[in-house]
């Protein structure tokens, strides 16, 4: 597995179907490399990005 994923590619490995919703992750800062037009997101960073994320669900009484 590469470092660096298409978008699809990040995609597939965050396990989300919704451009949508990728779309969310990204204006919430999800970090993009851009080389001309070519767009990467690096694996590290979505592990970081998620892990950064991450709630302790709680139930209501």
């Amino acid at each position: 597995m590469s470092e660096y994923f298409s978008y699809k590619q990040a995609m597939q490995y965050i396990g989300i179907k919704s451009k949508v919703t990728f779309d969310k992750y990204l204006k919430n800062g999800l970090p993009t490399i851009k080389i001309g037009n070519s767009k990467r997101i690096s694996k590290s960073d979505i592990d970081k990005f998620m892990a950064d994320h991450r709630v302790v669900a709680t139930q209501d009484k």
